[in-house]
């Protein structure tokens, strides 16, 4: 199914009383359709009110107990997978500063205990206080794109060597011509079983539904299961480094 980036992430507040009329339109009390959805009746309320962003599974446990038609059920599922689906237009963050951007990273950060970042063509400059669990995997490409100067960039490469000694840092950097499950196509962040966050040339595109984050979490393993980790990485880095510097 096909969304205009406009209408992405902004219909929480329809879908919430879309589900709320539906309900009363089929004589259930909350309490009777959380009952049957074996959801707790505050949740129900929470959803209907707007105050709960209902994953798609959720959604259409509601719509099983509501014995809903199926054109209904594709509508009403096409509106929830809109409102767990935003898109950030990159004019939009360059217009309100990187400050909000830093602002809103920082937030995800300190929400997250873990956090896996996979990175296509470039090192980003993302660092997460100690206490938190980050996973970095790298392309060939985006450790020795020349976005800078060699010396330079030989001094970014013993930085991450460095990192990945760290207990709470994973780094793997998967080598050119190593086979992978799936070609990459974006860089994206993983914020535990929570969002995704890709990043494409005219903005980013945050998914919210649970089945999209375990897609990006099983794309992510695989990637991770080629990557060159410990002493092989740091022993691929430190040849690298070397041609850079010569």
């Amino acid at each position: 199914m096909t969304f205009k980036a406009e209408q992405l992430g902004g219909s929480g507040t329809e879908l919430a009383s879309l589900l709320r009329d539906l309900r009363k339109r089929a004589g259930l009390s909350g309490d009777r359709l959380a009952a049957r959805c074996n959801m707790s009746q505050s949740k129900v309320s929470r959803i209907e009110n707007g105050r709960t962003r209902p994953s798609l599974v959720d959604v259409e446990q509601i719509l099983r107990a509501l014995d809903a038609p199926p054109g209904l059920v594709a509508e009403v599922s096409a509106l929830a997978r809109m409102a767990n689906t935003e898109w950030r237009n990159l004019r939009e963050l360059r217009r309100k500063g990187l400050g909000t951007r830093r602002a809103e990273l920082k937030s995800l950060e300190a929400s997250s205990t873990q956090m896996r970042y996979f990175l296509l063509s470039m090192v980003t400059g993302l660092l997460a206080t100690p206490e938190y669990v980050r996973a970095f995997v790298l392309t060939e490409q985006a450790v020795r794109w020349p976005v800078v100067s060699p010396l330079a960039l030989a001094e970014q490469m013993d930085r991450l060597a460095s990192l990945s000694y760290l207990p709470n840092v994973q780094i793997g950097v998967i080598p050119v011509g190593a086979p992978t499950p799936r070609t990459p196509l974006s860089t994206f962040t993983i914020y535990d079983v929570a969002l995704v966050t890709i990043e494409t040339t005219a903005g980013n595109l945050v998914l919210r539904d649970g089945r999209d984050v375990q897609a990006y979490l099983t794309e992510f393993a695989g990637y991770e299961e080629h990557a060159l980790v410990g002493e092989d990485l740091r022993a691929r880095l430190a040849e690298w480094s070397a041609a850079c510097r010569a």
